[in-house]
Protein backbone atom coordinates (compact mmCIF):
# COMPACT_ATOMS: atom_id res chain seq x y z
CA UNK A 1 0.00 0.00 0.00
CA UNK A 2 2.79 2.39 1.01
CA UNK A 3 4.73 1.55 -2.17
CA UNK A 4 1.66 2.21 -4.32
CA UNK A 5 1.09 5.56 -2.62
CA UNK A 6 4.70 6.61 -3.18
CA UNK A 7 4.52 5.62 -6.85
CA UNK A 8 1.34 7.64 -7.30
CA UNK A 9 2.89 10.62 -5.49
CA UNK A 10 5.99 10.44 -7.66
CA UNK A 11 3.86 10.29 -10.82
CA UNK A 12 1.85 13.31 -9.68
CA UNK A 13 4.94 15.37 -8.83
CA UNK A 14 6.63 14.43 -12.11
CA UNK A 15 3.53 15.28 -14.10
CA UNK A 16 3.16 18.59 -12.25
CA UNK A 17 6.80 19.54 -12.78
CA UNK A 18 6.84 18.83 -16.48
CA UNK A 19 3.52 20.55 -17.11
CA UNK A 20 4.73 23.92 -15.80
CA UNK A 21 4.72 26.66 -18.41
CA UNK A 22 8.05 28.42 -18.93
CA UNK A 23 8.72 31.76 -17.27
CA UNK A 24 8.46 34.37 -20.02
CA UNK A 25 11.15 37.02 -20.34
CA UNK A 26 10.66 39.97 -22.73
CA UNK A 27 13.85 41.76 -23.76
CA UNK A 28 13.20 45.32 -24.90
CA UNK A 29 15.96 47.34 -26.52
CA UNK A 30 17.70 48.70 -29.58
CA UNK A 31 20.34 47.22 -31.92
CA UNK A 32 22.43 46.03 -28.96
CA UNK A 33 19.49 43.80 -27.98
CA UNK A 34 18.46 42.91 -31.51
CA UNK A 35 22.06 41.89 -32.13
CA UNK A 36 22.93 40.22 -35.45
CA UNK A 37 19.22 39.36 -35.64
CA UNK A 38 16.37 38.69 -33.22
CA UNK A 39 16.58 34.97 -34.03
CA UNK A 40 20.37 34.85 -34.15
CA UNK A 41 21.88 32.67 -31.39
CA UNK A 42 24.67 35.24 -30.93
CA UNK A 43 22.21 37.91 -29.74
CA UNK A 44 22.39 38.31 -25.98
CA UNK A 45 18.72 37.33 -25.39
CA UNK A 46 19.24 33.99 -27.15
CA UNK A 47 22.59 33.45 -25.48
CA UNK A 48 20.71 34.02 -22.22
CA UNK A 49 18.06 31.51 -23.32
CA UNK A 50 20.80 28.90 -23.65
CA UNK A 51 22.08 29.73 -20.16
CA UNK A 52 18.67 29.66 -18.46
CA UNK A 53 17.36 26.57 -20.23
CA UNK A 54 13.85 25.30 -20.92
CA UNK A 55 12.37 26.64 -17.67
CA UNK A 56 12.40 30.06 -19.37
CA UNK A 57 11.13 31.42 -22.67
CA UNK A 58 13.12 34.45 -23.80
CA UNK A 59 11.67 36.82 -26.39
CA UNK A 60 13.97 39.22 -28.25
CA UNK A 61 12.05 42.42 -28.97
CA UNK A 62 15.04 44.61 -29.81
CA UNK A 63 14.70 47.10 -32.69
CA UNK A 64 17.77 48.75 -34.16
CA UNK A 65 18.09 52.54 -33.88
CA UNK A 66 15.11 53.05 -31.58
CA UNK A 67 14.79 55.56 -28.77
CA UNK A 68 13.10 55.53 -25.40
CA UNK A 69 12.08 59.15 -25.87
CA UNK A 70 8.66 59.63 -27.44
CA UNK A 71 10.04 62.68 -29.29
CA UNK A 72 13.13 60.82 -30.47
CA UNK A 73 13.80 60.35 -34.17
CA UNK A 74 12.71 56.68 -34.08
CA UNK A 75 10.70 55.98 -30.89
CA UNK A 76 10.35 52.39 -29.74
CA UNK A 77 6.80 53.35 -28.84
CA UNK A 78 5.84 53.39 -32.54
CA UNK A 79 7.19 49.95 -33.43
CA UNK A 80 5.14 46.73 -33.79
CA UNK A 81 7.39 45.22 -31.12
CA UNK A 82 5.91 47.60 -28.56
CA UNK A 83 2.56 45.84 -28.91
CA UNK A 84 4.22 42.45 -29.33
CA UNK A 85 5.79 42.82 -25.88
CA UNK A 86 2.32 43.42 -24.43
CA UNK A 87 0.87 40.44 -26.29
CA UNK A 88 3.74 38.22 -25.11
CA UNK A 89 2.47 38.41 -21.53
CA UNK A 90 5.90 38.47 -19.90
CA UNK A 91 6.56 37.42 -16.32
CA UNK A 92 9.85 39.31 -16.47
CA UNK A 93 10.66 42.47 -18.42
CA UNK A 94 14.25 43.42 -19.22
CA UNK A 95 14.48 46.91 -20.71
CA UNK A 96 17.66 48.46 -22.08
CA UNK A 97 17.07 51.64 -24.03
CA UNK A 98 18.85 54.98 -24.06
CA UNK A 99 21.88 54.60 -26.32
CA UNK A 100 20.20 56.20 -29.35
CA UNK A 101 18.62 58.81 -27.10
CA UNK A 102 22.12 60.25 -26.54
CA UNK A 103 22.26 61.54 -30.14
CA UNK A 104 22.07 65.37 -30.17
CA UNK A 105 18.76 65.50 -32.06
CA UNK A 106 17.23 63.27 -29.39
CA UNK A 107 18.97 64.43 -26.19
CA UNK A 108 17.56 67.92 -26.68
CA UNK A 109 14.53 66.34 -25.00
CA UNK A 110 16.60 65.02 -22.07
CA UNK A 111 14.19 66.60 -19.57
CA UNK A 112 11.51 64.15 -20.78
CA UNK A 113 13.65 61.01 -20.63
CA UNK A 114 12.82 60.09 -17.04
CA UNK A 115 9.04 60.43 -17.40
CA UNK A 116 8.97 58.64 -20.76
CA UNK A 117 10.92 55.76 -19.21
CA UNK A 118 8.57 55.55 -16.23
CA UNK A 119 5.56 55.66 -18.57
CA UNK A 120 6.93 52.83 -20.72
CA UNK A 121 7.51 50.63 -17.68
CA UNK A 122 3.97 51.38 -16.48
CA UNK A 123 2.53 50.49 -19.90
CA UNK A 124 4.25 47.10 -19.96
CA UNK A 125 3.36 46.37 -16.34
CA UNK A 126 -0.33 46.49 -17.27
CA UNK A 127 0.09 43.24 -19.21
CA UNK A 128 2.27 41.49 -16.62
CA UNK A 129 1.17 39.42 -13.61
CA UNK A 130 0.99 41.18 -10.26
CA UNK A 131 4.20 39.49 -9.14
CA UNK A 132 6.00 40.20 -12.42
CA UNK A 133 9.49 41.69 -12.24
CA UNK A 134 10.99 44.55 -14.20
CA UNK A 135 14.74 44.93 -14.71
CA UNK A 136 16.06 48.30 -15.86
CA UNK A 137 19.45 47.88 -17.49
CA UNK A 138 22.26 50.42 -17.39
CA UNK A 139 23.58 50.14 -20.97
CA UNK A 140 27.13 49.21 -21.93
CA UNK A 141 29.66 52.05 -22.13
CA UNK A 142 30.22 54.03 -25.31
CA UNK A 143 33.93 54.39 -26.01
CA UNK A 144 33.85 56.89 -28.87
CA UNK A 145 31.43 58.98 -30.89
CA UNK A 146 29.85 56.84 -33.59
CA UNK A 147 26.44 56.96 -35.30
CA UNK A 148 26.09 60.34 -33.49
CA UNK A 149 25.88 58.43 -30.19
CA UNK A 150 27.57 60.58 -27.54
CA UNK A 151 29.83 59.04 -24.86
CA UNK A 152 29.57 61.97 -22.42
CA UNK A 153 25.78 61.63 -22.33
CA UNK A 154 25.76 57.84 -22.11
CA UNK A 155 28.58 57.44 -19.61
CA UNK A 156 27.65 60.33 -17.31
CA UNK A 157 24.28 62.08 -17.50
CA UNK A 158 22.10 59.19 -18.58
CA UNK A 159 23.70 56.61 -16.32
CA UNK A 160 22.74 58.59 -13.21
CA UNK A 161 19.20 59.10 -14.53
CA UNK A 162 18.73 55.37 -15.10
CA UNK A 163 19.69 54.59 -11.51
CA UNK A 164 16.98 56.99 -10.31
CA UNK A 165 14.44 55.58 -12.79
CA UNK A 166 14.98 52.05 -11.48
CA UNK A 167 14.47 53.25 -7.90
CA UNK A 168 11.43 55.41 -8.69
CA UNK A 169 9.70 52.62 -10.66
CA UNK A 170 10.39 49.91 -8.08
CA UNK A 171 12.43 48.01 -10.66
CA UNK A 172 15.64 46.05 -10.24
CA UNK A 173 18.77 47.66 -11.70
CA UNK A 174 21.21 45.62 -13.77
CA UNK A 175 24.58 47.25 -14.42
CA UNK A 176 26.11 46.39 -17.81
CA UNK A 177 28.31 49.46 -17.81
CA UNK A 178 30.82 48.15 -15.25
CA UNK A 179 31.39 44.64 -16.74
CA UNK A 180 32.35 46.11 -20.14
CA UNK A 181 34.09 49.27 -18.89
CA UNK A 182 37.70 49.31 -20.07
CA UNK A 183 37.06 46.55 -22.61
CA UNK A 184 37.26 48.52 -25.83
CA UNK A 185 38.23 45.28 -27.58
CA UNK A 186 34.70 43.98 -26.94
CA UNK A 187 33.14 47.12 -28.48
CA UNK A 188 34.73 47.19 -31.97
CA UNK A 189 32.76 50.22 -33.20
CA UNK A 190 32.66 51.91 -29.80
CA UNK A 191 28.96 51.14 -29.31
CA UNK A 192 28.00 47.55 -30.16
CA UNK A 193 29.48 44.59 -28.25
CA UNK A 194 30.92 41.73 -30.29
CA UNK A 195 29.77 38.13 -29.72
CA UNK A 196 31.97 37.78 -26.64
CA UNK A 197 30.66 41.05 -25.23
CA UNK A 198 27.08 39.96 -25.87
CA UNK A 199 27.87 36.74 -24.04
CA UNK A 200 29.05 38.69 -20.99
CA UNK A 201 25.80 40.66 -21.08
CA UNK A 202 23.77 37.44 -21.25
CA UNK A 203 25.59 35.98 -18.23
CA UNK A 204 25.18 39.12 -16.11
CA UNK A 205 21.45 39.43 -16.84
CA UNK A 206 20.81 35.69 -16.40
CA UNK A 207 22.57 35.79 -13.04
CA UNK A 208 20.41 38.71 -11.89
CA UNK A 209 17.22 36.94 -12.96
CA UNK A 210 18.19 33.74 -11.12
CA UNK A 211 18.87 35.54 -7.81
Amino acid sequence: MKKTFLLLLFAFVSSYSFSQTPIKIACVGNSITQGPGRDNPDSWPLQMQAILGDAYEVGNFGVSGRTLLRKGDYPYWNEPQFQQVKDFGADILVIMLGTNDSKPQNWQYASEFRQDYLDMIAEFKKTMPADGKVYVVMPVPVTRVNFDITPVVMNNEQRMMIIDIALDSGSELIDLYTPLMGHEDLLPDGVHPNTEGLGIMAKVIARAIRL
